[in-house]
C-alpha cells in the first residue's frame, strides 16, 4: 500500500568530473553579488578554492570562512546573515560539506529576517523568504545538497535543531566526486554512516512496499560495499561516484514517499549528543543505532530487520525471529566497527553523567512533537544512551 503524497525536489543537479564549469551561467542568473561560504583550508589544498574564484572573476565575492563540523548560530550563522544585509548579496555559494551547506541555508534564511535569527531556526517565527543557495560539494554525507533541511547548534543553548523549509532547497548542486578524493578515512566513515542511517530512518516505518523495500535496501548495500573501497582507494573514482551520488538521494525524501513519517528517532538522539559534546554526527549515529534497534525490536517491528538480514548480509532465516533479528542488529554493529568507527560513545568523547540531561533535552526539544514508528520515553531513550556508552 503506498501512502498519499506530494514530491517536488527543485533542485536541479550537475554530476560529474568538471561539472563547475556551468557555476558562472547558474550563479549569473540570480546577480553578481555573491556570499562564498567554506569551512577550514581543505577547498585551498584542492585547489578548488581557486578554481571557483578564477571562474567567477567577474563577481563580487563576499567571503564567509571557518565554518566548522556541526556549525554553529553563533558566530558562523549570525555573522554570515550580517554580511548579506551588509553588502547586499544577491546569491550564497557554499563550498564544502553538509556542515557548510547547512549553515548557508540558515543564513539564506536569516538574512531575510530582521529580528533574532534563531527564533526562525526554532520555528518560533515562520519564515517567509530566503536568499537562493547554490553549492559544490565536497563530502559525501548528509544530503543537504537535495533537500530543504539544515542543522544548526546554538552553543549557548546547548541546542541543536533541524530545520525545514523548501525555501532552502538549492537551487543547484555540484556534483564532482573527484573533489572527495581527499577526504579522511574518519570522514569518509562517518559520512557513509550518516547516510545509511538516514536510509534506515526511512526504512522502519509503514506502510511498506516492494518498491520502496528495494530502494533502501539497494541503497544501503551500495554505501556499504562502496566505502569499503573508498577507504582503501581514496581516488576510486566509480566507488566515490556511487557514494557522492546516493547520499544525495537518501536524504531528500523520495524514499519516504508513500509511507509514514517514521520520526526519525535516531537522528533526535544524535543531535543531543553532539549538541552536548559536538562530536562528529555520523559517528554517533552508527553508535547509537545498534542500541536503538535492540530498543524496538519487538513481533511488530522483527519482519524489518528479517529483510535487512536477507538482502544485506545474505543470511539464511535458520534461526527463530528475534534471533535472527539480533544477530542482523549485531552485523550492523560490527560493519559499522569495520570502517573504523568506535562502538562505544565513551571513545568519542561523550561523558555518561549527562545521560539524564541529555535524555530530558531529547523528550522535551524532539520526541514530545514526533509521531514515531515505535514510540520512546524517556526510560527508553536513557536506556538507549546507557546501552551505547
Amino acid at each position: 500500500m503506498i501512502e498519499n503524497f506530494t514530491y517536488q525536489t527543485p533542485t536541479k543537479l550537475y554530476f560529474g568530473k568538471d561539472a563547475i564549469k556551468d557555476l558562472p551561467d547558474v550563479l549569473g542568473r540570480f546577480g553578481k553579488k555573491v556570499l562564498l561560504t567554506y569551512g577550514g583550508g581543505s577547498i585551498k589544498k584542492i585547489g578548488l578554492y581557486d578554481k571557483v574564484k578564477e571562474l567567477l572573476k567577474d563577481f563580487c565575492i563576499v567571503e564567509l570562512s571557518g565554518i566548522e563540523p556541526n556549525p554553529k548560530y553563533d558566530p558562523s550563522v549570525i555573522t554570515g546573515a550580517k554580511l548579506c544585509k551588509e553588502h547586499n548579496i544577491d546569491v550564497i555559494l557554499a563550498v564544502g560539506g553538509g556542515s557548510v551547506l547547512d549553515c548557508s541555508k540558515a543564513i539564506a534564511v536569516c538574512a531575510k529576517y530582521d529580528g533574532e535569527g534563531w527564533d526562525i531556526l526554532s520555528r518560533k517565527v515562520k519564515a517567509t523568504e530566503a536568499l537562493p543557495i547554490v553549492d559544490i560539494l565536497t563530502l559525501a554525507a548528509t544530503g543537504s545538497e537535495y533537500d530543504s533541511g539544515c542543522v544548526i547548534s546554538n552553543t549557548a543553548l546547548c541546542d541543536k535543531r533541524g530545520y525545514s523549509n523548501s525555501l532552502l532547497y538549492p537551487v543547484a548542486s555540484f556534483l564532482d566526486p573527484t573533489y572527495t578524493f581527499s577526504v579522511s578515512k574518519w570522514q569518509t566513515a562517518c559520512g557513509t554512516a550518516d547516510a545509511i542511517n538516514h536510509t534506515l530512518e526511512q526504512f522502519f516505518s509503514e506502510p511498506h512496499s516492494i518498491f520502496d523495500d528495494g530502494v533502501m535496501i539497494a541503497a544501503i548495500k551500495s554505501l556499504m560495499e562502496n566505502v569499503k573501497i573508498a577507504l582503501k582507494t581514496p581516488d576510486d573514482y566509480s566507488a566515490r561516484s556511487e557514494l557522492m551520488y546516493v547520499c544525495s538521494w537518501a536524504c531528500n525524501g523520495m524514499f519516504a514517499n508513500g509511507m509514514k513519517d517514521s520520526g526519525w528517532p535516531m537522528h533526535a538522539i544524535e543531535h543531543a549528543l553532539s549538541a552536548f559534546f559536538d562530536i562528529t554526527h555520523g559517528a554517533g549515529l552508527a553508535i547509537i543505532t545498534p542500541h536503538w534497534m535492540r530498543e524496538i525490536l519487538s513481533e511488530k517491528t522483527v519482519e524489518r530487520f528479517i529483510t535487512l538480514g536477507s538482502a544485506l548480509f545474505g543470511f539464511e532465516k535458520d534461526l527463530p525471529d528475534l534471533e535472527f533479528a539480533n544477530k542482523v542488529i549485531d552485523a550492523f554493529a560490527d560493519f559499522f566497527f569495520s570502517i573504523g568507527i568506535p562502538k562505544h560513545l565513551s571513545e568519542v568523547g561523550v561523558k555518561a553523567e549527562a545521560i539524564d540531561a541529555m535524555a530530558d533535552h531529547i523528550i522535551e526539544k524532539d520526541l514530545s512533537n514526533r509521531q514515531l514508528y515505535v514510540p520512546l520515553d524517556r526510560e527508553a531513550v536513557i536506556r538507549i544512551l546507557k546501552a551505547s556508552m
